[in-house]
């Protein structure tokens, strides 16, 4: 069979595998831990690394590389993006390997010196376009500015028609090594998509243009499987980036003494009724990367919450917090509410989203459980929502 980590002619993967992440920034939860990838490219002359590994497995790193060359024959590295689980063991490699030239974007370069302490004579900018003879090798850079840094760019190695992207075209799962292997690789992608990528995805589908001639025969991220079979991620990239939407409605809600509850069971009811695809989370026990997921492609939010101390549930805060940064597709929403001795939930979900480009179609405001006309009402906003839904592709 071979060494499955030698992805092409001359590049070998020597990354790692972290299956015991379960969170990443204090923020998304990975249940299925994930990868830090890091190429080895070796030209006739020279021997260039593709991003380095979180902190904590540097060792592993070096291990990975002297399989295959030696830590202190590199010529390059190459920077592409400056976040530490990419970047962090930078400064360890140049530490030790005084020949070696850091390959970055003028505002990677700045970031090098200020978190990796690397000397300004030791960094050599790149611009978009510029090219990198390795010997019968060629690394060609590409300006790809946030995605999801400012300082983001691809590295094209020419002759074997690889493009290593660092985040984009990610996942976080320590699963499979290439994508074909890992049955649900478009759901995990799509999830990473919605937590990193979406609140830039006009960038990554000027990003995709700007790749669209290149002859790729494999994308070599830096979280999760090696796409040798390109086609498919790249499909799906461009109906992300694009912002298109499906007739999915998103309903994400708390309830403290059911009330609310009981209003978004009766407007799921009515949206499963009227045949719309819904995904329903209580913020109370969802994975905000599934919620993540969910909001790459659906065209309306329904958001429930009781009123707490004149305001919304502090995990609704939360969820519609999220919403608003993440800038998902969506183009309407609704809320539903209850109080006991007051409101103002609605008030404050309504100022949250304001600057968004969802639409608000209507809000219902509860004192105490739903009557028999509060559902009714209910159901007419559920009709009107499917109504705009349908409208507007």
């Amino acid at each position: 069979m071979g060494d499955i980590t030698k992805i092409s002619e001359s590049v070998y993967w020597v990354g790692v595998k972290d299956w015991d992440r379960r969170m990443f920034d204090a923020l998304i939860p990975l249940p299925q831990g994930t990868s830090y990838n890091s190429y080895l490219v070796q030209g006739n002359e020279k021997t260039a690394l593709i991003d380095t590994v979180n902190p904590g497995f540097e060792e592993q790193l070096r291990q990975n590389i002297n399989r295959y060359s030696k830590v202190d024959s590199l010529d390059y590295v190459i920077m592409n993006h400056a976040e530490p689980d990419h970047a962090f063991t930078i400064q360890s490699i140049m530490n030790s390997v005084p020949k070696a030239t850091l390959i970055t974007s003028e505002k990677g370069a700045k970031m090098a010196m200020v978190q990796y302490d690397v000397p300004e004579e030791r960094i050599k900018i790149v611009q978009d376009g510029d090219t990198l003879d390795l010997g019968g090798k060629t690394l060609k850079f590409i300006a790809a500015p946030w995605l999801h840094w400012p300082e983001t760019m691809f590295t094209y190695l020419v002759e074997e028609k690889t493009l290593f992207t660092c985040d984009f075209f990610g996942s976080h799962t320590a699963a499979g090594f290439y994508s074909d292997e890992v049955e649900d690789l478009i759901p995990m992608a799509k999830r990473y998509f919605g937590e990193i990528m979406m609140p830039f995805r006009k960038l990554g589908a000027k990003a995709l243009s700007k790749i669209e001639d290149l002859d790729i025969e494999i994308i070599a991220p830096s979280h999760g499987p090696i796409h040798r079979n390109p086609e498919l991620i790249l499909e799906a990239y461009k109906k992300w980036t694009a912002g298109e939407t499906l007739e999915k409605v998103i309903v994400v809600y708390v309830s403290m003494w059911n009330s609310t509850r009981k209003m978004v069971d009766r407007m799921v009811q009515e949206l499963v009724r009227a045949g719309m695809d819904v995904k329903v989370f209580n913020l109370e026990n969802s994975d905000i990367g599934d919620i993540a997921r969910e909001l790459v492609d659906s065209r309306a939010i329904v958001l429930g919450t009781p009123t707490v101390l004149g305001g919304m549930h502090p995990l609704a805060v939360y969820g519609t917090y999220l919403v608003k940064a993440l800038k998902p597709p969506a183009k309407y929403a609704v809320a539903l509410s209850s109080y006991g001795w007051g409101g103002g939930s609605i008030k404050q979900a309504q100022e949250m989203l304001s600057g968004t480009k969802i639409e608000i179609l209507g809000a219902i405001d509860v004192n105490g459980p739903p009557t028999d006309k509060d559902y009714q009402d209910i159901e007419k906003l559920s009709a009107e929502l499917v109504g705009k839904i349908r409208e507007n592709p």
